[in-house]
């Protein structure tokens, strides 16, 4: 927060995306009932996910692909490090890809000797860094050109560019080689479609082209959330999503992948795999209260309209996912020990479910996650605090007795009948806060004394 070139990069996905997002909202015809008929075509998958996974993985083997569905991260990393082993794989370039971030795919690579190579410019940045995405569309973005710089030239050992356009093509010289000698390739998905067996990817760099098509086996990730179950409702989705991540009508790459090459195909990979993995999102499923999570799209719409993540970016959330979303799934798929502090940084302004383009109801779901932390966290000294707040707040005689004993035991404490400072543990309180003392008489008591007077 004290470091005004971050606070410019934040601002920026404020006036570059959000701004951008509702330009495009308000240029697109029935924008509301499109928002609408996707969340309801979120919902009907969801309520139905089984039978379309199922569906799909039918589909995906005709076409002359393997399925895999992967429990957790270690399933969904072993099945791609046999391939790699089975087939000899020495690199592996990669596409943006959030649940191969998630099942820290990239480490298990390195580990087993195989080079790992992200080609999508910003991640490709934020591995030479060695950090994390900090956007889920814009993965780089806390990075100024002068870091990108330095990181670029270290990595060829060649000249310092300052142009944004310079540095690109830097980037994409070095990017070639890998895409020359690599074995495989790694995408995401934006979508899988049930009727077709396809995946989708929607980019802006030739990148994604590039890795579905050039090396001899491709290997898709995707969470079991991302299933569409036609390509009509792929049409709607796509709609909403790319205006709601970018403010594009269209991004610049929309990539249908249906499996290995054919015989009469000229390139394509020899091999496709598709990689449907689970990690902990059956608990979503199976919770009614955050089974809505499950409708998200990926598109990031939720963060940029978010005031907190706006200040304090994605780093601050601890994990794959920032913002509010990540607020809400991070402690499900995490556990919630690991991410119980999430739920409550938020306003609950109600920003986010404006921005969400199927209309998802996060400041409801951060309110029960932050009922069951309370729940889990098992402290007897605060529960004995809210039982006596609830007894003192539910009785005339017992409100008055409590706010004279709370004047009483503060009194001590008070200078002009303001509290600046208390004891410990609640110094904490009154370390950034200054109370007034509860006053001497009760308002409905000076009101009674108010009318008498004015009766005499």
């Amino acid at each position: 927060m004290a470091d005004p070139r971050l606070k410019s990069a934040l601002e920026g996905v404020y006036e570059g995306f959000h701004k951008g997002r509702l330009a495009a909202a308000a240029a697109t015809m029935g924008w509301e009932e499109q928002r609408t008929l996707g969340r309801a075509i979120k919902e009907h998958t969801i309520e139905h996910l089984d039978y379309y996974l199922e569906v799909l993985a039918e589909k995906v083997e005709g076409n002359g692909g393997n399925i895999f569905f992967a429990r957790d991260s270690a399933e969904a990393n072993g099945y791609v490090l046999d391939v790699v082993r089975r087939r000899d794989v020495r690199t592996v370039i990669k596409t943006k890809s959030m649940v191969s971030e998630e099942t820290g795919l990239n480490h298990a690579l390195e580990d087993a000797g195989v080079e790992a190579v992200e080609t999508d410019l910003g991640e490709y940045i934020i591995q030479l860094s060695g950090e994390t995405p900090y956007h889920i569309i814009a993965p780089a973005i806390h990075k100024s050109k002068e870091e990108v710089s330095r990181l670029l030239a270290g990595r060829s050992g060649g000249e310092r560019f300052e142009r944004a356009e310079d540095l690109t093509l830097q980037a994409r010289a070095q990017l070639r080689e890998v895409f020359k000698r690599a074995d495989m390739s790694v995408t995401g998905a934006n979508f899988a479609v049930a009727e077709s067996g396809g995946i989708v990817l929607v980019t802006n760099e030739g990148n994604g082209r590039m890795a579905t098509s050039v090396p001899r086996i491709h290997v898709a990730a995707m969470g079991m959330e991302k299933v569409a179950p036609s390509i009509a409702d792929l049409g709607v989705l796509l709609r909403i999503l790319i205006r709601s991540a970018t403010g594009q009508r269209i991004s610049s790459y929309v990539t249908m992948v249906n499996g290995p090459r054919r015989s009469d195909e000229e390139d394509g990979p020899e091999e496709f795999h598709l990689v449907v993995i689970d990690n902990n999102r059956s608990k979503l499923l199976a919770d009614p209260a955050l089974r809505e999570a499950l409708y998200c799209i990926r598109c990031g719409a939720c963060m940029n309209a978010c005031p907190v993540y706006r200040k304090v970016g994605g780093h601050s959330y601890g994990w794959v996912y920032p913002g509010p979303i990540g607020a809400v799934v991070t402690p499900v798929l995490t556990g919630l020990d690991a991410g119980k502090d999430l739920p409550f940084a938020s306003t609950l302004c109600g920003a986010c479910r404006e921005a969400c383009p199927v209309k998802i109801d996060l400041p409801r779901m951060l309110l029960d996650l932050r009922a069951k932390a309370v729940e889990s966290s098992g402290s007897r000294v605060e529960g004995l605090v809210w039982r006596s707040w609830r007894a003192g707040m539910t009785g005339r005689a017992r409100f008055d007795t409590a706010s004279r004993a709370a004047r009483w035991s503060m009194r001590p404490f008070s200078r002009r009948e303001w509290v600046r400072r208390l004891l410990p543990p609640l110094s904490r309180w009154t370390a950034s806060r200054d109370f007034p003392l509860p006053a001497a008489r009760p308002l409905r008591s000076r009101f009674k004394r108010r009318r008498r007077g004015g009766q005499r």
